[in-house]
């Protein structure tokens, strides 16, 4: 599937004061036409902050969009009867993608049980459950979400350089949320090239963000 060139960003309209109903974006700055659509056999639950709903740089909404079987809730303290069943819907079993915090027990947040290997072999049985939101944000969610802390949690093994050169990052392996994400299910399914048409997606989002601020470019 080709992509649009995101090196010519659609001229200035009245249509920059519409918005696009599916990506959420002005009409001027819409996405959807770099959407790759693609299965997954784990479901993908994301938890965006609210923060993160327009902000024009954020990936979750690329992802949602690629991923169609995916789920968006926004919020920052869920109800816990109703997180619990968006993480235990139709019987699937909920991963939290998230690392390890060695630190977590300072904060009155209890240890995540153990991971059982197992449930590994069986994706269309797991749903990953993704926090959208800055590092400090989604430790917030964690630490007052208590049906999030009772999750296994899996991390990422082999992480590359992060290409997410528009939103400010401390280490070269803090990753978008699309990035994570898809090599995450790609991990799940086995297939360390499954993600590829994510990234290809997302690097030319980056792209098209990076046009509107030309040191972006240069970088």
């Amino acid at each position: 599937m080709n992509l649009p060139d995101p090196s010519h960003p659609p001229a200035a309209s009245d249509s920059r004061r519409a918005s696009c109903a599916a990506c959420l974006r002005p009409a001027s700055a819409c996405i959807c036409s770099f959407v790759q659509p693609l299965a997954s056999r784990a479901e993908l639950l994301i938890l965006q902050h609210p923060l993160e709903v327009r902000n024009a740089k954020n990936s979750a909404r690329l992802l949602h969009l690629c991923l169609p079987a995916s789920r968006v809730a926004v919020g920052e303290a869920f109800d816990p009867a109703e997180l619990d069943a968006l993480l235990h819907d139709g019987g699937r079993t909920p991963l939290l993608l998230y690392p390890d915090t060695p630190g977590d027990a300072s904060l009155g947040i209890v240890p995540p049980p153990v991971l059982d290997a197992g449930l590994l072999a069986h994706p269309d049985k797991l749903r990953l459950v993704v926090l959208d939101g800055t590092w400090r944000k989604s430790r917030k969610m964690l630490y007052i979400n208590t049906p999030l802390q009772r999750l296994a949690r899996l991390g990422l093994s082999h992480v590359p350089p992060s290409a997410y050169r528009i939103r400010k990052a401390h280490a070269a392996h803090q990753l978008s949320t699309l990035e994570a994400t898809a090599l995450a299910l790609a991990q799940l399914e086995g297939d360390p090239g499954w993600c590829a048409p994510l990234l290809e997606a997302f690097d030319v989002f980056v792209q098209h963000q990076a046009n509107f601020s030309p040191r972006l470019n240069h970088m």
